[in-house]
């Protein structure tokens, strides 16, 4: 049987993405850089102070180094967990989709963070990436709220916008969360340096624990 270089490929990085989970040690976390002129490099320093919380609050050893990879790369299946956000237009083309597709069913995840404007651009590019598969809005019992910390009213608010309540939908893919969709929340804000957004310690607190409960869901999963 003649086995195609596309297969192999994706077949190798499955492999590999499975000897990745099995070390927690070798882990690190990834930003998307995606097309369509939004601002992907929306707050720098979130998931550096992401990780520094987890490695001293839910006995994770990621790396502090958070690297940027893109769409239709190969590399972001060294990456179980990749981070997106930004505030304008986001574009998948088809290659773009193609890999994040593989990535997802393979077991990668992807956290989408809105930092406001962002979502309409969003939601039209995941009806794209599974058009058979909607976003579903997570219940207040999904483990996502229930690890170290416990979110028993769901999603935190951490910056205002337009008085609307903060939504955590998911794409789950054979009962596995792949995709999570934050938004009307700005987790990553919370996240940031203190003097960047000059939220009251409680506030980040709340946002570096919801956060620390989703990378503890990917990597506990």
């Amino acid at each position: 049987m003649v086995i195609s270089d596309k297969i192999l490929k994706y077949f190798c990085v499955v492999i590999f993405l499975i000897a990745l989970h099995s070390e927690l040690n070798a882990q690190q976390i990834a930003v998307l850089k995606y097309r369509g002129g939004g601002d992907w490099y929306s707050n720098p320093t979130a998931l550096p102070n992401l990780v520094k919380f987890c490695n001293q609050n839910i006995n994770t050893a990621l790396e502090t180094k958070v690297e940027v990879v893109e769409p239709n790369s190969i590399d972001i299946f060294q990456y179980p967990f990749i981070h997106m956000t930004g505030h304008g237009n986001v574009f998948f083309n088809d290659d773009d989709l193609e890999n994040l597709r593989n990535y997802l069913i393979s077991g990668g995840f992807l956290h989408i963070d809105d930092n406001y404007g962002m979502a309409p651009y969003v939601l039209k590019e995941l009806d794209k990436l599974f058009p058979n598969n909607q976003l579903v809005e997570l219940p207040v019992n999904h483990p996502v709220y229930n690890q170290t910390f416990s979110f028993p009213n769901g999603l935190p608010k951490i910056h205002e916008h337009d008085g609307l309540p903060p939504k955590a939908m998911g794409v789950f893919h054979e009962g596995r969360l792949i995709l999570l969709f934050t938004t009307e929340a700005d987790l990553g804000d919370g996240w940031e340096d203190p003097e960047v957004h000059n939220d009251p310690p409680d506030v980040r607190e709340k946002a570096l624990k919801i956060g620390a409960n989703i990378i503890e869901y990917v990597f506990g999963s």
